[in-house]
């Protein structure tokens, strides 16, 4: 298999069945570093269960998997994260009953040195520590456009901030990739421009991104490259503009409107 040191991501041949479906079959990506990549097709397409089995929550049957040139084993989410791969959820997943701030301040705590010990007996360390991620928490939902919610609870946003909310949160990790699944879902037209205006600054800033997402005016805006998954297998990769027009992908999703 050939590689480049341009691939951030570089999966081949990834399987993973249930039962009596076969939810992925031989799915190959490549994600190069500072892109936009889009993963995109028809519901049940296999599109989240691939995001679940490069992120450690489900095994692969099959597969080789390639992060930043090295062979990458994603066993575990803990792992994942530590490696620097985050991720966002198609179902919004945080903490409602906390504040803003606490939910980013969760996201930090992957990258902290204080143990048991410094969190019971309270070590100067830990303290400063603690008054670090809570300034890093704070300057990230400046980046994200959340500063004036920091004290509400993340229950009470609006679902355009929630989804805000959960990147800021994912970029507290520190990722070196970071993989958005429906970041656009449930948003109305001025949040998605906003949205889209948020992942263009990120990727500006260094950040790579695969995202899953079914507003086709979007990813065909933000992506540098796109791979379309149906019923399983990749049926079509590369540009925007050249999988606009594939016949495959016209026939299975985008419909002949679409051009």
């Amino acid at each position: 298999m050939t590689t480049s040191i341009h691939l951030l991501l570089d999966v081949t041949d990834v399987s993973k069945r249930f039962g009596g479906v076969q939810a992925l079959d031989s799915v190959g990506l490549q994600v190069p570093q500072g892109s936009i990549v889009g993963l995109i097709g028809p519901n049940g397409a296999g599109k989240t269960t691939f995001f679940n089995v490069i992120t450690g929550l489900y095994p692969a049957d099959s597969g080789i998997f390639l992060f930043g040139g090295k062979p990458y084993f994603p066993e575990s989410v803990a792992q994942v994260t530590k490696s620097g791969l985050a991720r966002t959820f198609q179902n919004i997943r945080l903490f409602g009953e906390m504040s803003v701030l606490e939910n980013v301040m969760v996201g930090c705590h992957c990258r902290t040195k204080a143990g048991l010990l410094g969190a019971i007996f309270r070590f100067p360390t830990t303290k400063r520590e603690e008054r670090a991620i809570q300034e890093k928490s704070r300057k990230l939902l400046a980046y994200v456009g959340l500063s004036e919610f920091a004290a509400m609870e993340a229950r009470n946003l609006s679902y355009g901030h929630q989804r805000r909310l959960e990147i800021a949160r994912a970029l507290a990790t520190e990722p070196i990739l970071l993989a958005l699944d429906e970041p656009a879902a449930g948003m109305n037209a001025t949040e998605k421009l906003e949205l889209r205006e948020l992942l263009l600054r990120i990727r500006s800033d260094g950040k790579t991104i695969l995202i899953i997402e079914h507003d086709v005016g979007l990813v065909m805006g933000i992506c540098d490259s796109l791979t379309v998954l149906d019923y399983g297998k990749v049926i079509a990769s590369g540009r925007p503009a050249d999988v606009r027009v594939h016949p495959e992908v016209i026939k299975a999703y985008l419909g002949q409107g679409a051009t």
